[in-house]
């Protein structure tokens, strides 16, 4: 290998070292915040998070003006101040609901902590764990508000629905239509599903099998 060929390597491998270290700092760095906003911001837009970064970083000028950051980051860290009482008082209620629930007449307490009251009883067959069921269904909030409903009978996979659906279909004859309470732990838990149904939400079905295919 010619002499100068051999001193290049040399001169380019610490430099090669140097861009390896840059690069992964930047991107552990990166990594730890995207951790962060993942957990604070669920619902960021990232697109935004980047260019607001890249002006900062090189000293650009910003598209918003500092007493609207400002304004808008003080309102952030007031809502972040203010989840763990929104979280301990959505837990103290889902307890207090399914308390009420529980002392009601009828009721009885299903694998998991799901609450089922007979309405109708059936007399078919039950399901398997990796049936496909055909349901109709009318699901409500603890307060009563409806946030979904088939329109007409559905078919799903009997292992694709909430957990608090396969613990009471499992014990389901075909032609039964039960009203089901169901912990926040066996439906969307600490996450909730969107705007519907906010996190720690109990929910209530009135559920109808019509019918269950292995």
């Amino acid at each position: 290998m010619p002499r100068f060929t051999l001193l290049l390597l040399c001169l380019l491998a610490p430099l090669a070292q140097a861009d390896n270290h840059s690069h992964d700092l930047a991107y552990s760095l990166g990594v730890k915040l995207g951790e962060r906003l993942r957990d604070e911001v669920p619902d960021l837009e990232l697109q935004a998070l980047l260019d607001g970064l890249r002006q900062a970083y090189r000293d650009e000028p910003l598209a918003l003006d500092e007493q609207r950051i400002e304004s808008l980051l003080a309102e952030h860290e007031a809502q972040l101040a203010k989840a763990p009482q929104r979280i301990e008082k959505a837990i103290a209620a889902e307890k207090r609901f399914l308390a009420q629930e529980k002392a009601k007449a009828g009721v009885r307490v299903l694998k998991n902590g799901v609450l089922m009251q007979e309405l109708r009883a059936g007399k078919g067959p039950k399901p398997g764990p990796k049936s496909r069921i055909q349901v109709r269904y009318v699901g409500q909030l603890a307060d009563g508000s409806q946030f979904d409903e088939s329109q007409s009978p559905q078919w799903f996979r009997l292992d694709s629905v909430i957990a608090g659906w396969r613990s009471a279909l499992l014990e389901m004859p075909v032609g039964a239509q039960w009203r089901l309470v169901i912990p926040s732990a066996e439906a969307y838990g600490e996450e909730g599903a969107g705007d519907l149904i906010a996190p720690y939400s109990p929910l209530v079905f009135e559920l109808e099998l019509l019918d269950t295919q292995d």
